[in-house]
């Protein structure tokens, strides 16, 4: 990740295509490793494509990627959302039952 955001600083800066050299050195100025392999493979795969035409790929690649946070569909009549509801009473009661066992548990030594 940081190889691909060096070489986009390095876009960014002026420099319309940049070497591994070019890399190597924006990365060292900040005290990161360079890795030579990582470095090759980034200028292989962009050589002779624009940093727009790149970019515009990536975001189509993005946009048939899931992306978590699944969604709760009730069906039936709600008897999902009622169950989540019931749960979430159970564990309300719960948490309640608790703080009361610890507020009974006080003991007053100095009275």
């Amino acid at each position: 990740m940081k190889v691909i955001a060096t070489y986009l600083l390095a876009v960014l800066g002026g420099n319309t295509n940049p070497t591994a050299e070019d890399l190597k050195a924006i990365l060292s100025s900040v005290g990161a490793e360079a890795d030579d392999t990582k470095i090759e493979l980034l200028l292989s795969q962009v050589k002779g494509r624009d940093l727009a035409e790149l970019i515009a790929a990536g975001r189509e690649k993005l946009a048939s990627v899931p992306s978590g946070g699944g969604v709760v569909v009730a069906s039936g009549g709600g008897g999902a959302a009622a169950a989540v509801a019931e749960k979430k009473e159970e564990e309300k009661k719960v948490e309640e039952k608790e703080e009361s066992d610890e507020e009974d548990f006080v003991l007053d030594i100095f009275g």
